[in-house]
């Protein structure tokens, strides 16, 4: 079995591509359940954000899992120019960058690192984690820790939602001369709404499926709660709209929005669309005075984020690299002590079996020295069996070097003389 990491991210596939192998949190345990029954597939993990999709798993090799997760949701098939693969310290060292926010389109964002512990999380519920996934996951959470407390790579902590704030604010749609609609209640608008009410906007509105949710946000914030179905009739009010749901098909049309920009005497409006899959219908970005944003337009914030966190990424690469070795180290230590761990299983099992054995025989009324000799006698030989046989068909076959490689695990041979008259 080999460790494998695939995928497609901000990197190397399109927002358009990206939606197309997105899960949401519904879908998961039936995707692992999925992943899990693939051939040679032992363990496996998913995670699903809005800037990638990847699978972490244990198996022989990775085809099926690539297969798998181009014919998701009627993809094309044809990720080849797309997806990135690694196997053994690269997937190792990848999951580690992930988790650190060295990968992430915000330099050092410190929302990854909780959802890739919620991928661990997700896979252990669904019984398609073991030990060697659940090993390099730890390892990761450790790796990050370790960047953001010896680093300061994660001082003053960016976010997409920040990112997206900032570019509305150098815009026409300055908050603190703006309405802004939020449509979502995520942590991803919990961090905008935060941004926003910081910048002192104008106004705020938060519209969601669930209102209650809505209404608990908006106490926070200082906004107004609005029911998702009630979002068509106030949109014209929004200079600047935020919008990132869980939701498989847009909550805005360019119908909708076409007529809210009627309403507005053509007054421009500005809008993010932060979730993947889309929220927002690609073609409202057609119409004249609607500046449609995703969050693959974030480039030029996304750079300066970039440049501004350099030495800590270097330092962070560092620790990486690091925490691979050891990781890597760790595994080998593993390997080598599988065979005392056989050992020790087997010693166990028939402890287990004859102590069972011994306990029935004693409910029963047999003599308890009896079944205490034959507790003894039996264990020993159980235990003896497989090292005497082998020991004796290596005298039989010349083999020496086995013979030799079992001698210092023999207890030393007492003198005879001592052994009949031990000292007092």
């Amino acid at each position: 079995m080999t460790l494998y990491a695939l995928g497609i991210n901000h990197q190397t596939a399109p927002v358009a591509l990206r939606e197309q192998v997105a899960f949401a949190e519904r879908d998961v345990p039936a995707a692992l359940a999925d992943l899990r029954a693939l051939p040679g597939v032992r363990e496996v993990a998913l995670l699903s954000t809005c800037n990638r999709t990847e699978l972490y798993a244990s198996a022989d090799d990775d085809a099926a899992l690539a297969r798998w997760l181009a014919s998701h949701r009627g993809g094309d098939g044809d990720l080849h120019g797309y997806l990135y693969r690694h196997a053994g310290d690269g997937a190792a060292r990848h999951l580690f960058r992930v988790a650190c926010g060295l990968d992430s389109m915000v330099l050092g964002e410190p929302q990854i690192l909780g959802q890739v512990k919620q991928a661990w999380s997700m896979a252990r519920e669904a019984g398609a984690l073991g030990s060697e996934l659940d090993r390099l996951f730890q390892h990761a959470f450790v790796t990050a820790k370790r960047v953001r407390t010896e680093t300061r790579i994660g001082s003053s902590p960016v976010s997409v939602a920040s990112l997206a704030v900032r570019l509305a604010q150098e815009s026409f749609a300055r908050p603190d001369d703006s309405v802004a609609l939020l449509v979502g209640a995520g942590e991803t608008i919990e961090l905008a709404a935060r941004h926003l009410a910081q910048s002192r906007v104008k106004r705020l509105l938060i519209a969601n499926r669930t209102y209650r949710h809505a209404q608990d946000l908006a106490e926070r914030h200082g906004a107004v709660a609005l029911p998702l179905e009630e979002l068509e009739h106030h949109l014209f009010m929004a200079d600047v709209v935020f919008s990132a749901t869980a939701s498989q098909i847009p909550v805005l049309t360019r119908a909708q929005v076409e007529r809210a920009l009627s309403l507005r005497k053509r007054k421009p409006m500005m809008l993010m669309d932060l979730a993947v899959p889309r929220d927002i219908e690609p073609a409202v970005a057609e119409l004249e005075d609607a500046y449609l944003y995703t969050v693959d337009d974030l480039d030029r914030v996304v750079e300066q984020n970039r440049r501004s966190r350099g030495d800590a990424a270097q330092e962070a690469e560092t620790i990486v690299d690091l925490q691979v070795a050891r990781y890597g180290q760790a595994l080998a230590l593993g390997a080598r002590n599988e065979p005392l761990k056989r050992l020790r299983a087997h010693g166990e099992a028939a402890r287990a079996e004859l102590a069972a054995r011994a306990r029935q025989q004693l409910a029963l009324g047999h003599d308890p020295a009896a079944v205490v000799e034959q507790l003894a006698h039996s264990l020993t030989n159980r235990l003896l069996h497989v090292p005497t046989a082998a020991l004796r068909d290596a005298a039989a076959q010349g083999n020496l070097d086995l013979l030799r490689a079992f001698e210092p695990l023999l207890p030393p041979l007492q003198n005879r003389d001592d052994a009949a008259d031990p000292a007092p």
